[in-house]
């Protein structure tokens, strides 16, 4: 009866039923777990490639980087040459090698700081007919930068004259301040080229100082100057020159300007 008993349990018709019921789920899922790995390697792959990428890109960047030395050459290379020394002008090198020495021992100076010296000249115009005419302040500032080589400054009038139709703050004129280099070329040109161009010429009077070491020229028509041209100016003008030196008395201006090529008119015998 015992074995009848245990017959059943090893019946074959149980045993295949079991089995795939079992078996399915484990097939698929060790399916899904090995295509999931090669999945992850599939997306991996392309994420690896990109760092290789980059690194072929920079690596040619990098090499064209010029090392610090040759970074130095080329600066050395592209810097802009050194600008030429000024040329002293000849009138200068007549006053220190010349000037100066003799009014040293004319005056008998203990120290060469006392010795005269230029120090500005101003050139001035006034324009009264800017009132009624607008276009002259233009015309006049055109011949002041071409015979200066320098834009002038406009002055306006400090008070108010009803006679003249003047308001304070009209331009009723201009100035330009020459110093350094360019006095001492203005200076040539005019006591070589322009002041022999006046008409019947004898000489600059010996009294237009100002007693503070100044000496006043003036001049009745721009065409004195070389700069200026006939054909092109709207009408003549009138200006004034001031040469301001270093002087304590008007003798030591009147000397150290003749000394430097000023033309004086003579003394008239009494």
């Amino acid at each position: 009866m015992a074995a009848e008993k245990k017959k059943p349990t090893t019946d074959s018709a149980q045993e295949p039923a079991k089995e795939p019921v079992k078996k399915k789920p484990r097939a698929k899922a060790e399916e899904k777990a090995a295509e999931k790995p090669a999945e992850k390697l599939e997306k991996a792959a392309p994420k690896a490639e990109k760092p290789e990428k980059r690194e072929k890109a920079e690596k040619p960047e990098k090499a064209e980087k010029p090392a610090p030395a040759a970074r130095h050459k080329k600066a050395e290379e592209k810097e802009p040459e050194k600008p030429a020394e000024k040329l002293v002008s000849l009138v200068k090198l007549r006053y220190i090698q010349e000037v100066a020495p003799r009014l040293m021992t004319e005056f008998s100076y203990t120290n060469p700081m006392q010795v005269p010296k230029l120090k500005k000249i101003v050139i001035n115009i006034g324009l009264g007919e800017a009132i009624t005419n607008a276009k002259a302040m233009e015309a006049a500032e055109h011949d002041v930068t071409a015979i200066a080589g320098q834009k002038p400054v406009i002055t306006k009038s400090k008070k108010s004259i009803a006679a003249f139709k003047i308001r304070t703050g009209m331009p009723i004129g201009m100035m330009v301040t020459l110093r350094g280099q360019r006095m001492y070329d203005f200076f040539d040109k005019l006591v070589n080229i322009s002041l022999p161009r006046l008409r019947d010429f004898q000489g600059t009077p010996r009294n237009a100082f100002d007693g503070r070491g100044s000496y006043s020229l003036g001049f009745k028509e721009q065409l004195v100057f070389p700069e200026i041209e006939y054909d092109k100016i709207d009408k003549p003008r009138g200006l004034q020159v001031t040469i301001v030196t270093t002087a304590r008395t008007d003798d030591e201006a009147r000397r150290l300007l003749e000394l430097m090529g000023m033309a004086f008119a003579r003394q008239q015998k009494e």
